[in-house]
This record gives C-alpha cells, sequence and structure tokens, in this order.
C-alpha cells in the first residue's frame, strides 16, 4: 500500500480535527452520555434485541463495561432487559419507547444547533458547498 502524499495527510488530518471538534461541540449539550447514546442507537437503527456479550461486542468495550451501561439504561426506562428465549443463562436488551424518544430528541437536538450554526455562520454559496461536500465525506466511508 502506497503511502499519501504529504499535502493529502495534511488534509485528512484537518478534516479529523475539525470533524472531532464539531462533535465534541454538539456532546456538550448532549443529555445522554456518549456511551449510552451509542447503544441505543444501535438497538433503534437495527431494530432489534442484543445480548450485553453481543452489544459490547458490537461497542469494542468489555462486558463488564456494557453490563453496566445496560444496568443505567435499564435503570432510566430506556431499555428493557428479557429473558433470552433459548438460553437461560443470558438476557436480550431492547430499546424502549422512552429510550427511542430520547435518542431522537438528541439527534434533533444536535441537528437544530448545526442548523442554527450554519444559518449563523455560512453564506448561501458556502451551504452549497457544505452541501455538496456531503456527498464527498460519504464517500470516505
Amino acid at each position: 500500500m502506497n503511502r499519501p502524499a504529504p499535502e493529502t495527510l495534511e488534509l485528512a488530518a484537518d478534516l479529523r480535527a475539525a470533524l472531532g471538534s464539531l462533535v465534541r461541540s454538539l456532546r456538550d449539550n448532549d443529555e445522554l452520555p456518549q456511551n449510552q447514546a451509542a447503544v441505543l442507537g444501535l438497538l433503534v437503527r437495527d431494530e432489534r434485541s442484543y445480548t450485553v456479550a453481543e452489544l459490547a461486542d458490537r461497542q469494542r468495550v468489555r462486558h463488564q463495561s456494557m453490563a453496566r451501561t445496560v444496568t443505567l439504561l435499564a435503570g432510566a426506562g430506556l431499555v428493557t432487559q428479557e429473558p433470552h428465549p433459548t438460553d437461560g443463562r443470558k438476557l436480550l436488551v431492547t430499546a424502549t419507547e422512552a429510550g427511542r424518544t430520547a435518542l431522537l430528541e438528541q439527534r434533533a437536538r444536535r441537528e437544530a444547533q448545526i442548523a442554527a450554526a450554519i444559518e449563523a455562520r455560512l453564506t448561501p454559496e458556502e451551504r452549497q458547498t457544505l452541501r455538496a461536500s456531503i456527498a464527498l465525506l460519504s464517500r470516505l466511508r
């Protein structure tokens, strides 16, 4: 694999820093901690239940850390834990309606914050450039 050109590496570093700064600024107003929002996001997006072990594997964290996160989410009424149908030692974790609502409200707050910044800080031409950039960013996945 060829090493990217220095100017490409600089562009990548600038992009990473800008995106990181934006994400951190959005998290300042979050009500759900990032680890809880990530679990809810997975449960809501996939529209299915997971065991704690599966969640830990998907989120790349230790089982104990995920068990603690699930306990906090369950205590807040954002997920339920039901016995696994074929393995009585396991529990299936599912997002509740309150969990879906909390996640969607957090996402809506973030989007409103970004929209307000776009309207306040970018010219119409810059907004068009930003819109075109979304397609480019999507291609980097």
